[in-house]
């Protein structure tokens, strides 16, 4: 993976109840509490898995996945934006497999340490759950990645494959977006 200006061996290593975390400071509070006070209870309560991207001396960025769904609100309660995704979406599944509910892996939290912005992390943590997910044999369906993705991150998200998945929440500091794995 050509990461700009990184020069210094990291290694990805799932979290547990044991893992000692490391030093780690996004530039946003809320991602950095949750991995010193709420990762490892997640993990204890089976909640969301958290993957840390480490040195030796700091955490370099990490991702959490928990499971999740995309599921169609009822037909008339659909904007034409929505009607238009889900008919997409639905155009290409068998007919009888065509469903209001479709398995997804979700991206509960996602951030890169301040001192590694802008150097390839964020989009190698993306690179790694498709790869989780297309590469290795699944131990249940999943066809969708999710993401609750703040503002600040709408085109991060975008510029990795990522659509909005409705219109309601346009305007609002929080959107749900979707990709789909069948699309690589």
């Amino acid at each position: 993976m050509n990461l700009k200006g990184i020069d210094t061996e990291w290694r990805v290593k799932r979290l547990d109840l044991n893992t000692k975390i490391k030093p780690f400071e996004s530039e946003d509070s809320e991602l950095n509490d949750f991995l010193c006070e709420d990762a490892k209870d997640y993990f204890a309560q089976m909640l969301a898995v958290t993957y840390l991207i480490e040195t030796d001396k700091e955490t370099v960025a990490y991702f959490s996945l928990l499971n999740d769904n995309l599921k169609r609100t009822i037909q008339r309660d659909l904007t034409t934006e929505e009607s238009r995704i889900w008919n997409r979406l639905n155009r290409k599944m068998p007919n009888r497999k065509r469903k209001g509910t479709y398995p997804a892996v979700k991206i509960g939290r996602l951030a890169v340490s301040k001192k590694y912005t802008k150097s390839g992390f964020g989009k190698f943590m993306i690179e790694a759950v498709m790869r989780m997910y297309l590469e290795k044999a699944q131990l249940a369906g999943c066809r969708f990645i999710t993401v609750d993705a703040y503002e600040s991150a709408f085109g991060f998200y975008e510029r990795n494959g990522f659509s909005f998945l409705t219109d309601k929440d346009e305007g609002k500091h929080e959107r749900t977006m979707f990709f789909d794995l069948k699309t690589i």
